[in-house]
């Protein structure tokens, strides 16, 4: 006859468990970064196998130039969708961020006065859509919708057509070559998206407005109860967004010496691709700015394979793009499942 104990649930939770039954079960949340950086080598030893003259440094230098100002706007929009929201405005700011630069800067003003001053009024674009969001809960597509609208529509008030940039201090940077071995050179825009990735990422790990924007994403009212400043920070992602996104129409018309009220069309959809692909998780509270770096490496080296190849069209770009974005989604999807 078998004896039957009963045993509470606070004594079952307290007794020691035996080790040879413990099962490692590592963190969930690394899964997707993981998936990308795997994806990206995989990638990367593809082409150095199939294609000639892949294996060159220039190959990998040129990842950060090409896609400088891709990065630089992604790093705003992983704050953004850290805490659960989405910025459609980006790509418009950068149009009208390039076209005021150029006109300001062909009308004889000093470049460090413009500086300055299409960067702030990128924040303050910024903080006005944040400040709708939050006071007056509109949706954050809504409201960046509008914002998309307002900054398009002023870039091409301001002129509709390309505006070449004559600036010396503009020349001078669009022809600076950094040197970084023999044979081996780097532009400043590049170095300039490099550092806003270390900055954004030293601020998530490191801050308390880090963590509250990480607490913010896993639940917005569980943070307003727990007395974090909600409001204010979730301004303030919004101002960060509209900082880099001005920021990289600077890079742009730095790059190019011109300035036009079409640019930029469509870099809201690929930072938000970039920041998915790198593992940020699109309701909030999960992801890291390395993640996004990795998802722009990723979106860089789709479109660098197929121009080596040279016999592909342009557009498979966005089909390889899109197909990843699919399968990244579903991932998340498994894990926040496993997680819960």
């Amino acid at each position: 006859m078998k004896t039957t104990i009963d045993v509470s649930p606070e004594v079952a939770q307290n007794a020691p468990v035996n080790p040879r039954r413990r099962v490692y079960r590592p963190n969930t949340k690394y899964i997707p970064i993981l998936a990308t950086l795997i994806l990206l080598v995989a990638m990367y030893l593809g082409g150095v196998a199939n294609l000639a003259h892949f294996d060159e440094p220039s190959v990998v230098v040129n990842l950060f130039r090409d896609n400088a100002v891709l990065l630089v706007v992604a790093v705003g929009m992983t704050f953004v969708i850290l805490t659960g929201g989405i910025d459609l405005s980006v790509g418009a700011v950068i149009s009208l961020t390039t076209t005021l630069t150029a006109t300001l800067l062909q009308g004889g003003w000093p470049p460090l006065v413009v500086l300055p001053l299409v960067l702030v009024l990128g924040a303050l674009l910024g903080a006005g859509m944040g400040a709708v969001i939050h006071y007056f809960k509109v949706e954050p597509f809504i409201a960046t919708l509008a914002g998309l609208f307002l900054a398009r529509g002023l870039a091409l008030f301001i002129n509709q057509e390309s505006i070449p940039i004559r600036d010396e201090l503009w020349r001078t940077l669009s022809d600076m070559r950094i040197p970084l071995a023999e044979g081996v050179k780097t532009t400043p825009i590049a170095v300039v998206a490099l550092v806003s990735v270390l900055i954004a990422a030293g601020v998530l790990a490191w801050t308390r407005f880090g963590r509250n924007v990480y607490a913010i994403g896993g639940s917005a009212d569980s943070a307003l109860l727990m007395g974090l400043p909600v409001a204010r920070t979730r301004v303030l992602v919004y101002t960060i967004s509209g900082f880099c996104a001005a920021l990289g129409g600077l890079l742009y018309t730095i790059n190019s010496t011109s300035g036009h009220a079409l640019q930029g069309a469509g870099t809201e959809l690929d930072a938000i691709a970039a920041c998915v692909i790198g593992g940020v998780l699109l309701t909030g509270g999960s992801g890291y700015v390395f993640g996004t770096l990795l998802g722009v490496m990723v979106f860089g080296l789709i479109s660098t394979i197929i121009n080596f190849q040279g016999n592909l069209n342009s557009a498979w770009t966005r089909i390889v793009v899109g197909i990843l974005l699919f399968g990244f989604i579903v991932l998340q999807r498994l894990v926040t499942r496993r997680a819960r």
